[in-house]
């Protein structure tokens, strides 16, 4: 049966001012931290932490995420040409952001911001960005999508996309399942934070959010077009092997934070 598939073509300009382009990713980018200090802001007003600390706790945030994406896109994804062209990792506006290495950029500055603040261990920290971070990767992966970018194999599904920007088949909207999964991670985080009375068990909302987030993203990259520049040779692409790490992780928090005390 022959579908009418949608055909994906916008530009990833949203506008141009003089010669700087503003960038639909960089929009959904910079929304996804102005909701997580919403959020945030919420969340220390009710557990009685002080808001002036927050924007430090942003910058910490916005920094580490950077960082981390960057490095993690340049290390796993292409390391050969970045080994070769090492000034290119400084590029950033080229593009190349790797969620992985986000969420361990994410956890490395809220360990080094929790050591300043003894009133916000770092269990807590990580549980409650977890829900605010959980929402950014929505908005992250409709990012991906005006940029025609981390798309799909071929499909003919009824819901497939042209990204006329690559070529003109039909391909999973892998940007958009992966958004849709961030989202319904974001909607459980909620309920299980306001379930526990705004006191969830240590480590449980951190482990939801790993567990669920890097199992679905294991599966989802048997759809995607591989992003490495090189082949593992294990049957799972570079994606998947970095995924397990954190995926583990998230069961094991679970896990520990359901068990019994004493």
């Amino acid at each position: 049966m022959a579908y009418d598939f949608f055909i994906w073509d916008a530009s990833p300009v949203l506008i141009q001012v003089g010669g700087f382009d503003i960038r639909w990713y960089g929009v959904f980018f910079a929304t996804a931290f102005l909701l997580g200090q919403y959020l945030m802001t919420r969340i220390y007003t009710r557990e009685n932490k002080p808001l002036c600390d927050l924007p430090a706790l942003m910058n910490y945030m916005i920094i580490g995420t950077l960082t981390g994406a960057r490095l993690a896109h340049c290390l796993f994804y292409d390391p050969m040409y970045y080994f070769s062209h090492p000034l290119d990792i400084f590029k950033i506006w080229e593009g190349g952001l790797a969620s992985h290495g986000g969420a361990a950029g994410i956890l490395l500055a809220l360990w080094m911001y929790s050591r300043k603040k003894p009133d916000q261990p770092f269990i807590w920290l990580v549980d409650r960005i977890a829900v605010a971070a959980a929402l950014g990767g929505a908005l992250i992966r409709l990012g991906n999508f005006f940029n025609s970018e981390i798309y799909g194999q071929y499909t003919d599904l009824p819901w497939a996309v042209v990204f006329a920007r690559i070529d003109s088949f039909p391909r999973h909207p892998s940007q958009l399942y992966e958004s849709i999964v961030c989202l319904a991670a974001f909607f459980i985080l909620g309920a299980v934070y306001r379930q526990y009375r705004h006191r969830p068990p240590a480590g449980l909302l951190s482990g939801i959010f790993l567990a669920v987030i890097f199992t679905i993203r294991f599966f989802l990259e048997f759809l995607k077009v591989p992003q490495a520049a090189y082949t593992t040779g294990l049957g799972l692409n570079t994606g998947q092997l970095i995924s397990i790490p954190f995926l583990v992780a998230g069961f094991i928090l679970m896990i520990r934070a359901k068990m019994p005390k004493g």
